[in-house]
């Protein structure tokens, strides 16, 4: 990328007007990281208000509500889901099976500035007269009754769906027409695969989400009643089709992040994907039951019981190809020739976020421990170690080990390495409080907490971890504008990876992806290394 600007100068209306799929990868994360920067923003003020009993820097609740809801909002839509099928997906996807394109450059380019045009609208919340005031979910009938702009709560949901969904069926069919001669299914790189599934989930569930958001908005501006009980309307319903999109939307942000980590642990051990096929089969039978889970998001809202406990079987159900594909990414661990770089850093950091966060989900599965633990700070340490820490670790991760792909520089140095661990330290310092106070009954979501002074040591602690992780996040960014133009030059495949993106084309890529077309042998894999078995072999090599 900076080479590129050096090079041919930087012009704005190129980018503008761009439908390469690797600039759009680069506006995608510029977006996400501004979503990141607002998002982390609204953590801070959240955790300096709940730093004592009392009021620290409001005199009411309604502007600490609307910080949960540009946290919350801005986090999982503007940040996680865009970073992952945005970002990555358009940079390394194409690369990986061999394309010299998208299937459909201008809906690419189109899917980008409807994300931009809703981050813009979510923003103008901070400078109309009556910001939303919902939450992140848009509960009724709170959101029909609230002064607040619901409307742009509806908007900004409506546009990053569509963009969601044009992204989705570019590249799957991307992914099905345009993959390079010899580039089987079985052959694809696991980030592919996720990613693919991610796609599908987002087909099959934008649009419950987009129904029950627009029926939000005929409720509150056009006089309908589809929540309001009064009338014949049931605010369940809204929490039943909220959550039948939300919960598959953890593994749309799941799924892209677990491959991230496939291709940076394969690359950084020299070690082949451990049970490829039973990975993925895995990830289908996410992709079959992840929405035959959301009831749990409701054990305590008047579900019947037995409800609770058919959604109880399959929430534990679904952690069997979750583990299937645990196993695996732990199992190409085994024997591995580490690299310890900052990429790889971050994998393992991933490994034990993900850890703590999948053992503190079995309880809230359980309805009978669930009943306690739903309401309470618990539930939110968990979701944060399980998808907000995870995941967003898996864009860095993800970010460092193409960074070279992306500029020709590496992005790894010290201050990478002191911002590495700063983050680490403060995202355990907040969040390992959380589970103790929520275990003994800390209420989420209370900006104050007058009854509960014993848990005041405990708050201090989560803030102060905040404003460690605020240090390492604003270290990490500001090390990669530095190493984006000043940063150590590297060489075309500095991980020394097997995968396509890697050994066909340069560092950065020119138009076209690769200078030559791409066609792979018999016997090739993404994950072919030196310590392979006896006997194999590698072989890739552009056509004659």
């Amino acid at each position: 990328m900076s080479d590129t600007m050096a090079s041919s100068g930087f012009n704005l209306k190129e980018w503008i007007f761009t439908t390469d799929h690797k600039r759009i990868g680069i506006l995608y994360l510029i977006g996400s990281i501004a979503a990141l920067a607002v998002a982390g923003l609204m953590a801070l003020l959240i955790r300096a208000e709940q730093f004592s009993p009392g009021m620290q820097l409001i005199s009411n609740g309604d502007t600490y509500n609307k910080w949960l809801y540009f946290h919350g909002a801005a986090m999982i839509l503007a940040f996680l889901i865009p970073g992952l099928t945005g970002f990555l997906a358009n940079y390394v996807l194409p690369l990986m099976i061999g394309a010299k394109d998208v299937a459909f450059p201008r809906i690419n380019a189109f899917s980008v500035w409807l994300f931009f045009a809703a981050i813009i609208i979510a923003l103008l919340g901070f400078v109309v007269p009556d910001a939303p005031d919902i939450m992140w979910t848009g509960y009724p009938p709170y959101s029909v009754k609230t002064p607040g702009n619901t409307a742009f709560y509806v908007f900004t949901v409506h546009l990053l769906g569509f963009s969601s969904i044009l992204g989705a069926v570019n590249f799957l069919v991307t992914v099905i027409y345009l993959r390079a001669p010899g580039v089987t299914w079985f052959k694809l790189n696991i980030f592919v695969w996720t990613t693919v599934a991610a796609f599908v989930i987002q087909l099959v569930f934008i649009p419950v989400l987009a129904a029950a958001v627009t029926m939000l908005l005929f409720d509150k501006y056009l006089g309908t009643h589809f929540f309001d009980p009064a009338q014949g309307g049931d605010v369940l319903l809204y929490q039943n089709l909220f959550w039948f999109y939300s919960h598959p939307a953890v593994y749309v942000i799941f799924l892209p992040a677990v491959g991230v980590l496939f291709e940076v642990i394969s690359t950084m051990g020299k070690n082949r994907v451990f049970n490829y096929k039973a990975a993925v089969y895995a990830i289908w039978g996410i992709v079959a039951i992840t929405g035959e889970v959301w009831v749990h998001h409701l054990y305590v809202a008047g579900m019947p019981d037995w409800i609770r406990i058919g959604q109880m079987v399959t929430t534990l159900l679904i952690s069997v190809p979750v583990g299937l594909i645990l196993l695996s990414l732990w199992g190409t661990l085994y024997r591995a020739s580490i690299t310890y770089n900052t990429a790889m850093l971050y994998a393992a950091a991933c490994l034990f976020l993900l850890l703590v966060g999948g053992l503190t989900g079995i309880p809230l599965a359980m309805t009978v421990v669930t009943v306690h633990l739903a309401a309470t700070a618990f539930v939110h340490a968990h979701f944060h170690f399980v998808m907000g820490l995870f995941a967003a670790f898996c864009v860095f991760t993800g970010v460092y080990y193409w960074f070279p792909k992306m500029t020709g520089r590496f992005a790894d140095g010290k201050l990478a390495t002191l911002s590495f661990w700063i983050n680490m330290i403060g995202v355990n310092l907040t969040f390992w409080p959380l589970f103790i106070i929520g275990v003994d009954g800390m209420p989420r979501r209370y900006y104050d907490y007058p009854q509960f002074p014993q848990f005041e040591s405990y708050h201090h602690l989560a803030t102060y971890g905040a404003y460690i992780t605020a240090v390492g996040m604003l270290g990490m960014i500001v090390n990669w504008v530095y190493s984006a133009f000043a940063g150590r030059k590297a060489p075309e495949n500095p991980w020394g990876s097997a995968s396509l993106e890697w050994t066909h084309c340069p560092s950065p890529p020119g138009p076209g992806n690769f200078p030559e077309d791409v066609v792979v042998s018999e016997d090739w894999s993404p994950y072919e290394y030196e310590n392979r078995p006896s006997g194999a072999r590698t072989a890739t090599a552009p056509a004659e």
